[in-house]
């Protein structure tokens, strides 16, 4: 299996597929690359070169105890970028994927990143204060910590409901993508989940979507239990230079079903513009 080995001796891996201009994939919290299995053969099937990563600490990347946070997460993104030698590279960003497609195309993709997406993504910062009053209260994340912390398999089981939307009423997600996050999230070592909890809630990304110069698409589903668009894609869309906001009726935080096909119909197209 393919990876690269960081400047501080983690492994992180990754997976491409097909050729032409590169597309990299950054997973959400608790997934690994697996996330985008989907996304990794259409675009691939499109023309593209396609890759995904496993963020530290998750899937198949090394377990970390240190650097569960969100610059060393950019940092492993550009030594990724660096060692595959990308260029004229689009980076796609799903919740705390979105987070670190935006710190490190802000802060390490000059002039290697030509597009960014992000889809239901933690910009600009999740917690509460009184600076960000549409955040989300600590309890809140607190409550996921004491979660994975106490019963971590039972906690990612209970997580599919409102990450898939499955207490909508029409929801139509199968028991098998449910099976498939429980799976995905009992990869990840409980240190490195534990510390992402503060990565994607706390880290405030206003500055690197203030930098950002190139056109990012801000993709959110109105229905979002899990990042409410209200405190995440509004709020960004108001400090990128170059930012389309595309808002789906509906949709929930997981990537799953029609909500999918037509994400993935429009990052195509918005690449391709």
């Amino acid at each position: 299996m393919p990876y690269i080995t960081t400047s501080d001796g983690s492994e992180i891996y990754y997976t491409a597929q097909g050729s032409g201009q590169p597309v990299l994939f950054s997973h959400g919290w608790p997934l690994s690359s697996d996330a985008w299995q989907v996304e990794l053969k259409v675009f691939a099937d499109a023309g593209y070169q396609a890759i995904a990563h496993d963020r530290r600490g998750h899937g198949r990347s090394s377990k970390t105890y240190t650097g569960n946070d969100m610059d060393t997460y950019a940092r492993d993104l550009a030594e990724l970028v660096e060692a595959l030698d990308l260029r004229d590279l689009v980076v796609v960003g799903h919740s705390t994927g979105g987070g670190e497609v935006v710190r490190y195309a802000a802060q390490h993709g000059v002039g290697r990143v030509s597009k960014v997406v992000t889809v239901g993504a933690v910009p600009p910062i999740m917690v509460k204060s009184d600076a960000n009053p549409d955040g989300l209260p600590i309890s809140a994340f607190d409550d996921i910590r004491a979660g994975v912390l106490n019963d971590a398999s039972q906690f990612y089981q209970d997580l599919t409901t409102p990450f898939f939307g499955a207490d909508r009423d029409g929801a139509t997600v199968s028991q098998g993508a449910r099976d498939d996050f429980w799976r995905q999230g009992m990869l990840v070592n409980l240190a490195a989940a534990y510390d992402c909890v503060k990565a994607f809630s706390e880290t405030d990304f206003t500055e690197d979507l203030k930098a950002l110069d190139v056109p990012i698409l801000i993709a959110h589903g109105d229905d979002d239990q899990i990042v409410p668009i209200g405190g995440a894609a509004l709020l960004s869309a108001e400090l990128v230079k170059h930012g389309t906001l595309k808002v789906y009726p509906g949709a929930p935080h997981g990537i799953y079903g029609d909500f999918q096909k037509q994400l993935d119909a429009d990052i195509l197209a918005f690449i391709a513009d």
